[in-house]
């Protein structure tokens, strides 16, 4: 006869496996009634624990992550969030965590809102979202999943509290920073700042350089880089400036391309930053100066965050940043 587990009873009340497990132990966070369905389940269907660990880690093996990343950032230039799955991939296998990863397609996250298939079939016991989603999605998601969820690279206030992000303020108000030191005071902003609240993030901490030199950006040089799909593109503005200040290392090469596509030497005419520190593919001769993304860091801080969440659901939701540091390369004008 088939040894009875825990994702047997979860899948037969409908509820995650976390529910069961903290049921059956006595722990807090499940209702009177949901408890006492849970254990006359557990013994209708012959359910018998194992011995009882007597390390807490060994609690850490039955934990199954649910991954989740939109369509749209695997589209075009796909490399940078599947370079962070892997990393946290790496991560979840050193914690004895087994991970699944799902497509959202752009259709359910805009319209149907459907749950992923592991959220529905409750077959995970949390859930990572990498990269910004939309809004209606992450209210959907967080009101119907039953599961705890850390969001990663991007935040909501109101909805995505439990995140861990880069410092994407800081980084970009020192990267900034030191263009002024260069003696460079005529700087464009390359970024859809509404598009994700990384981007704005960036763009506060490049303001935040300008002001305190009392300079003004002029609105032909707060460029759009992509459009409603993610898909990046852009136009150089007729007047240049003497640097420009990307949002990420790929929007900073495709700047250096259309440059020398025009006539103009980097960084001999006009300066270029990036942000991440991420080689993009076709853009390998580029090195761009840049902020460094601790991306190991972040991922080990979003799996410990959703496995404190797993094994203590009561508790409060928070932001996290993971500070990186300045990469300085050949991108820009030294004194």
């Amino acid at each position: 006869m088939q040894k009875v587990r825990l994702v047997d009873i979860a899948q037969r009340l409908g509820v995650s496996t976390v529910t069961v497990h903290n049921a059956l132990c006595g722990r807090k966070g499940v209702g009177d009634a949901m408890r006492a369905k849970i254990l006359e389940a557990a013994k209708e269907m012959g359910y018998e624990p194992a011995s009882a660990p007597k390390k807490k880690e060994s609690r850490i093996e039955s934990w199954k992550i649910g991954v989740v990343i939109a369509e749209n950032y695997l589209a075009q230039y796909a490399t940078y969030y599947w370079k962070m799955y892997q990393e946290l991939a790496l991560t979840a296998a050193e914690r004895h965590c087994y991970m699944m990863v799902e497509v959202l397609k752009k259709d359910v996250e805009k319209r149907t809102l459907e749950l992923p298939e592991f959220a529905k079939e409750k077959t995970v016991d949390g859930i990572i979202i990498i990269g910004e989603i939309d809004r209606s999605y992450r209210r959907a998601l967080q009101e119907k999943a039953g599961m705890p969820i850390v969001y990663m690279d991007f935040y909501d206030n109101e909805i995505a509290k439990d995140a861990v992000i880069a410092d994407n303020f800081y980084g970009m108000y020192q990267l900034t920073e030191l263009l002024f030191a260069q003696g460079m005071s005529r700087l464009a902003f390359v970024g859809s700042i509404y598009a994700t609240s990384s981007i704005m993030d960036r763009f506060c901490g490049f303001q935040k350089a300008l002001l305190e030199h009392h300079v003004t950006l002029p609105d032909e040089w707060l460029i759009e880089d992509r459009d409603e799909f993610g898909q990046v593109g852009f136009e150089l503005p007729k007047c240049l400036p003497e640097a420009f200040v990307c949002n990420c290392d790929l929007v900073a090469g495709l700047v250096i391309a259309k440059l020398q596509e025009n006539g103009y030497q980097v960084p001999k005419d006009i300066s270029v930053i990036g942000f991440d520190n991420f080689a993009y593919p076709g853009f390998a001769d580029m090195k761009v100066t840049t902020y460094e993304v601790n991306m190991k860091a972040m991922t080990k801080v979003a799996l410990d965050k959703l496995l404190k969440r797993l094994r203590s659901p009561g508790k409060g939701r928070t932001l996290e940043i993971v500070s990186g540091q300045v990469r300085l390369k050949n991108s820009i004008r030294m004194k």
